[in-house]
């Protein structure tokens, strides 16, 4: 609501109003949005809770975080070391070791990363350079025209050609 201003005095009061009214109204929405931010916390701390105490889910998730990651940490390594470190255990858990025990699949998952992190980005880069050359198509190698003595003096007026 306006406030008639007459004097000065009614506007410093008016700007000190104006003033407090705009204090109360960001620590009222400061307030409103910290409680947003609980609750939609709340089904994710649940979840974390839940899945701390199941063992092995947390080496699962970092496997998957760390896969798809837009900005991965040095020891994840490249893309295909990274695709090659969850694909390896799962094709050779399907295929190899269908019918092998626990143990053996959670050895087999240790070895298998540290053999697809062995794998060098020159390794990779390598491949594909010889993908990409035996892609592309091949350029055309012009011959260039053999200049002869008899091409030169052709164009060569007839003074120089007797020497005069």
């Amino acid at each position: 609501m306006k406030a008639k201003i007459k004097s000065l005095e009614d506007l410093q009061g008016e700007i000190i109003r104006l003033s407090l009214q705009k204090h109360e109204q960001e620590k009222f929405l400061e307030n409103q949005f910290f409680l947003l931010k609980n609750k939609i916390e709340a089904p994710v701390r649940i979840f974390n809770s839940i899945t701390s105490s199941i063992p092995g889910v947390g080496f699962a998730t970092d496997l998957v975080k760390n896969a798809f990651s837009k900005n991965p940490d040095i020891s994840s390594g490249d893309l295909f070391t990274r695709i090659a470190r969850i694909g390896v255990p799962l094709l050779l858990n399907r295929t190899v070791l269908r019918n092998s025990g626990w143990l053996k699949k959670a050895l087999l998952l240790l070895v298998s990363e540290t053999a697809a992190g062995q794998v060098t980005k020159d390794t990779v880069s390598g491949a594909l350079n010889k993908f990409a050359k035996f892609i592309r198509p091949k350029k055309k190698k012009y011959k260039k025209p053999i200049i002869t003595e008899l091409d030169v003096f052709e164009d060569a007026p007839e003074d120089h050609i007797l020497g005069i």
